[in-house]
């Protein structure tokens, strides 16, 4: 899961808001591209570092607080500064020491799809109505705003629907629809900006039209835009579902250049999130 959000996330950082004609050359998954405004190659976003900021607090068991969901977010910050969030945010997360300063500084207003980027972990808990409730309590902290909401409930949904093999591809819209947050374009065919709605729809949709990693990678970055994040939710959901091949590039996963927190590291926070699952479906 956490491997695949990071390949993606780096692979379409290289094409966020790019020109048409850099996406058509460049984008045939041989290398990683420099991201456009940052310069940065083969490195991964604010979509996967605060999706390990919500799994490493899902898997140390520690109260879902928003104390501690914003003392996480600052804290994998901190230990790794990067590029790629908004401007605002990344600004604030720069002058905070720790969360309750987070929680005091910010106007948690943003129809924006921060809160939705970082939700596919969330997927590994197995009671619905807490998945709801975390879902919802993360998002409020930087997106306390309806679409804010849905769109983390929704992508959590998601891949729990593929986790707990509810069914198939096929069907997610109309679980989503049965949850009551089913209503996003499934057909999106332009440009994503970044509100949640444009990115959510746009990751549905594209996860919609394929059954491998590979395809969907390319067809998340084909839309252009906001590229990254669309990416990094689509594959971080067709992760979680047996169905979808998982065909990623052998030499995208050797190129990821996190040497810190790269893809030893994922794959060891994927045994730990990913164990609260199998041993639920497989009783």
């Amino acid at each position: 899961m956490l491997q695949e959000i990071a390949i993606a996330d780096a692979y379409g950082a290289g094409f966020e808001f790019a020109a048409p004609e850099i996406i058509a050359t460049h984008n045939n998954l041989h290398d990683y591209v420099p991201h456009q405004l940052y310069g940065m190659l083969g490195n991964y976003t604010d979509d996967t570092q605060m999706s390990l900021a919500l799994s490493e607090l899902l898997i140390s068991n520690s109260d879902w607080t928003a104390l501690n969901i914003a003392n996480q977010f600052v804290r994998c910050f901190k230990r790794d500064p990067r590029q790629g969030y908004s401007k605002g945010f990344y600004s604030l997360l720069t002058q905070v020491e720790d969360g309750q300063q987070l929680l005091d500084s910010i106007r948690a207003i943003s129809t924006r799809n921060g809160a939705a980027m970082r939700s596919v972990p969330l997927g590994v808990l197995a009671n619905k109505h807490q998945l709801l409730a975390y879902a919802k309590q993360q998002a409020i902290i930087t997106h306390n705003t309806a679409i804010g909401i849905a769109s983390s409930r929704a992508v959590a949904l998601s891949a729990h629907f593929g986790l707990y093999q509810l069914g198939d591809v096929s069907q997610l819209p109309a679980f989503l629809q049965s949850e009551e947050v089913g209503d996003w374009n499934y057909d999106w065919q332009h440009t994503v900006t970044v509100e949640a709605f444009d990115t959510v729809s746009a990751a549905l949709s594209c996860l919609l039209r394929h059954d491998n990693q590979a395809d969907l990678l390319q067809s998340c970055v084909a839309l252009s835009g906001d590229t990254d994040s669309v990416a990094a939710i689509a594959v971080g959901i067709a992760s979680c579902f047996t169905s979808y091949s998982k065909n990623l590039p052998e030499h995208l996963k050797q190129t990821l250049n996190e040497p810190q927190y790269g893809m030893a590291y994922l794959a060891e926070l994927d045994k730990q999130l990913l164990a609260k699952v199998s041993s639920l479906v497989h009783t």
